[in-house]
């Protein structure tokens, strides 16, 4: 499909956001917080495409996982899970599993998140049931401060 739908509500990466996550003291991984730029939540299996890349490396998505309504779910999950919804205002966390985290200083994150808006059919495709998609990537630099929590 050549087209997406975008609305730019908020920051898709949570500014001041980015962390490296400890498990016993020592440094597990790195997490940080997004939001969907869209004007209403959706169902966490409209999700259709999620690529991270941080630093230029491109993260494999069983090292990524994504926290929402208190619970946690890893990224190939996500088009399975048709009872968990993405409120509109609601962060989620994105956790990424990476012995010895994040070095202290700035970090280039880029998100790639396309969903679809399943009350919006794409005329036409009646037989093989296309939506919109939703853009709602994001692209952003952010710092670790390790000891002052940010």
């Amino acid at each position: 499909m050549s087209f997406s739908m975008r609305i730019n509500f908020v920051d898709v990466i949570v500014e001041g956001s980015l962390k490296n996550s400890y498990v016993n003291g020592h440094k597990t991984g790195y997490e940080f917080d997004i939001r969907l730029s869209y004007y209403r939540g959706l169902f966490l299996s409209c999700v259709d495409s999620f690529s991270l890349v941080v630093d230029g490396e491109v993260i494999s998505n069983d090292r990524i996982t994504l926290g929402l309504n208190h619970k946690e779910f890893f990224v190939d999950q996500l088009g399975d899970l048709n009872a968990e919804f993405w409120e509109l205002l609601a962060p989620a966390k994105i956790k990424v599993m990476k012995q010895g985290g994040l070095a202290e200083g700035e970090h280039h994150i880029k998100l790639e998140l396309f969903l679809r808006v399943p009350y919006l059919p794409v005329p036409g495709s009646e037989e093989d049931h296309q939506y919109v998609p939703l853009d709602s990537c994001g692209e952003k630099s952010l710092c670790i401060h390790e000891g002052r929590g940010e």
